[in-house]
């Protein structure tokens, strides 16, 4: 492995421990680390438009460990022929937090001459870079290509005295009590013309008055708000403030703003919620195509927001919120499906155009569900078949076209580039394909691209004998009361054994899987016999039984059989039962030995295969291993929704089939049950009156 290869595992680790530590160690870590999901979305932002620069300059003004900065330059590096022409700059206030900046730099084997660090306060201590020497002749103003921060949330800081300081000057001053704008106007200060910044802040930022809401006034105005990203709750470490990216030029064409509402989208992790690939994918793709999209996102003109009053609140231009449940009055009375609610499925009427006639009867304003059987009458359907037909087609040569990719040129691609031109084929693909959403399997690609990027690594680091390569596999186990490292087996380099046990050796897999089926398929039968003896029966054979009398003792069930022997014919069936189980136990045992021999020969055939593997199977293996995953799982989209589709129209179908009328007559029904009931009993003359009463009350 060569130098390059060494830093960036001495990196990656470091983030890891970083990550970690900020996740468990609460608000106080959490200050200096940016989540990677956040880092990498404001990058890819901010990569798509510095591409095709040849240098760089980029700056984090509140670096902390440096994890925006790193993010930033691997992103932007993908679009460039020469990663050593980006240029660092952090400034960090804390000398502790500012030593994991250097720190995180280079390890991550960016060039000394590329890392420009300094430790201060950023608003009270700008950064004019100059040799201390000479700092009249040396003096040069820091212009960047781009800027990215997370500042304090709603920190303070003191605004005296920097009236005339030019990094507020042409908006304004922050307020004492909030430095959020302070921030934001020095990072705005130092981009240059064709700069762009990204800068996490908390919600209030977008709507708040006073100062603020001057300085907000005179960034609209000034046309330097691109775009504002509402992020989900909670998806920052020891905080639940609802938090936002705005994306911020010094010069821009267009002078509206594009909103993105990505509160909903994230997946659920521990204590905090974080950003999949595929919602940082659709975010980045919204803001390059300043898309419009309902429920998401929304272009919003310069007028429009003066008409608000320059307030920026996602909700005002962004609804996100679903459709409240509704009930029809006259089916929830007289029953029927109210037409109007299956115009909510007029996205797949478009596409599959004789279904609605073949699962509904129809009707002007509400119509009947016209099939026993919803699901099979959409599967058979000819326009889902043909849906079905259509999209396995546009899939069906994706494994082979993944082979050729990530297979046959190993040894030279750029990771990080073919995984931007695979990501980008496979929307390709889905063009022309309604219903079906392209970020889901971009979230299914990206899972599986993870692992493939580790194995091409090793290949392009150790060669494809690589993939023919096994590891001890190394253990920790206890040896003379002292933890060790004991070896236990082997593993795979980069082949899982499961893996080519499935692939190269089914049939001995298949005997070993069937004898552990046949193992495993014993208690149930101990358990039978148990239940097939009384409890006199149990008495008798006490001693081949443990004190719960939930399994047999088997060591003792050869004596209770000859004491039972002395008369046979009243013991004819205990006898049976307890021979049974004798026979259970030789089968259990024999079953592990033979599972122990075979496991283990297994184990050590798996290894020599994979050492002799032919170029032939090792595609074949890597296809199954890199390929197949993303492939099925694609495949497996349109068969979900379908699945959706068709639990929701069930789900209608259901909804208005007992009308109130029903209901009414159920409660009359019961009623009538019970006061016949009533007049059954007996009792006194005042628990009759009573009774009567209640007959009265519920109509009797």
């Amino acid at each position: 492995m060569d130098k390059k290869q060494d830093y960036d595992v001495l990196g990656f680790i470091y983030e890891y421990l970083i990550s970690n530590f900020a996740a468990n160690a609460g608000k106080k870590a959490g200050e200096f680390y940016t989540p990677h999901e956040v880092s990498l979305l404001m990058s890819e932002v901010v990569a798509n438009h510095l591409r095709g620069r040849e240098n760089i300059k980029i700056y984090d003004p509140t670096s902390g460990s440096g994890s925006l900065l790193i993010n930033i330059g691997q992103t932007t590096a993908k679009y460039m022929e020469n990663e050593n022409s980006i240029r660092y700059y952090a400034q960090e206030l804390k000398s502790n937090t500012y030593n994991l900046t250097r720190m995180n730099l280079v390890m991550r084997g960016i060039l000394p001459d590329n890392i420009l660090t300094r430790n201060g306060d950023t608003l009270e201590e700008d950064w004019p870079y100059f040799d201390e020497a000479d700092p009249v002749g040396t003096y040069e103003p820091l212009y960047v290509d781009a800027v990215v921060s997370n500042p304090p949330y709603s920190q303070r800081w003191e605004p005296a005295g920097k009236e005339s300081d030019p990094r507020y000057s042409r908006y304004g001053l922050a307020p004492k009590s909030k430095a959020d704008y302070a921030f934001l106007l020095h990072d705005l200060y130092h981009l240059k013309p064709g700069g762009i910044m990204t800068i996490v802040l908390p919600h209030g930022v977008l709507f708040r008055g006073g100062e603020k809401g001057q300085i907000r006034k005179n960034l609209i105005e000034q046309n330097n708000i691109d775009a504002i990203i509402g992020l989900p709750a909670n998806i920052f470490f020891g905080t639940g403030i609802p938090t936002i990216i705005m994306v911020l030029r010094q010069k821009r064409e267009n002078d509206d703003v594009l909103i993105i509402d990505a509160s909903k989208g994230f997946a659920k992790e521990g204590k905090n919620n974080k950003l999949r690939a595929s919602d940082i994918r659709r975010i980045v793709d919204t803001v390059k195509g300043r898309l419009t999209q309902d429920k998401y996102s929304r272009v919003v003109t310069r007028e429009e927001i003066r008409n608000n009053d320059y307030n920026l609140n996602i909700p005002r231009y962004v609804d996100s919120s679903e459709k409240a449940e509704s009930y029809d009055i006259y089916a929830t009375m007289f029953g029927g499906i109210p037409v109007a609610e299956l115009a909510d499925f007029d996205a797949y009427w478009n596409v599959f155009p004789s279904l609605k006639e073949e699962l509904f009867t129809t009707g002007d304003e509400y119509v009947s569900v016209s099939t026993e059987d919803i699901k099979k009458t959409i599967l058979d359907n000819k326009d889902v078949q043909n849906f079905l037909a259509q999209f396995r087609n546009r899939f069906a040569d994706l494994g082979e076209s993944l082979d050729r990719e990530l297979i046959d040129d190993a040894m030279s691609l750029s990771i990080p580039r073919k995984e931007e031109s695979l990501a980008t084929e496979l929307f390709k693909r889905f063009t022309g394909i309604p219903l079906l959403d392209p970020y889901q399997a971009y979230e299914i690609f990206e899972e599986q691209y993870g692992a493939i990027a580790g194995d091409l690594e090793l290949i392009q680091a150790e060669g494809m004998e690589a993939v023919r390569t096994v590891d001890p596999n190394m253990v920790i186990k206890k040896k003379n009361g002292k933890d060790a490292e004991v070896q236990d087996g082997w593993k795979g380099h980069i082949l899982d054994f499961d893996l080519v046990q499935r692939v190269c050796l089914a049939e001995q897999l298949d005997s070993l899987t069937q004898k552990s089926n046949e193992l495993s398929e014993i208690p149930g039968s101990y358990e039978e016999l148990l239940e097939s003896l009384s409890e006199d029966d149990k008495e008798t054979i006490s001693e081949a039984l443990n004190d719960a009398n939930d399994a047999f003792v088997v060591k003792n069930i050869k004596s209770v059989i000859a004491e039972l022997k002395k008369d046979e014919a009243d013991n004819k069936e205990l006898i049976k039962t307890l021979k049974s189980a004798q026979s259970l136990n030789d089968k259990e045992k024999k079953l592990k030995n033979q599972i122990k021999t075979e496991e283990t020969d297994l184990h050590l055939l798996t290894k020599e295969t994979i050492e002799s593997l032919s170029d032939a199977a090792v595609r074949e293996l890597l296809h199954e291993k890199w390929a197949k995953p993303i492939v099925d799982g694609t495949l497996a989209l349109a068969d979900a929704m379908l699945n959706d589709f068709t639990n929701r129209i069930e789900t209608l179908s259901k909804k208005y089939a007992e009308t109130m009328s029903d209901i009414e007559e159920e409660i009359r029904k019961t009623e009538k049950e019970l006061s016949a009931m009533l007049s059954e009993l007996t009792g006194s003359e005042a628990d009759m009156a009573g009774i009567r009463e209640l007959q009265k009350l519920i109509g009797g």
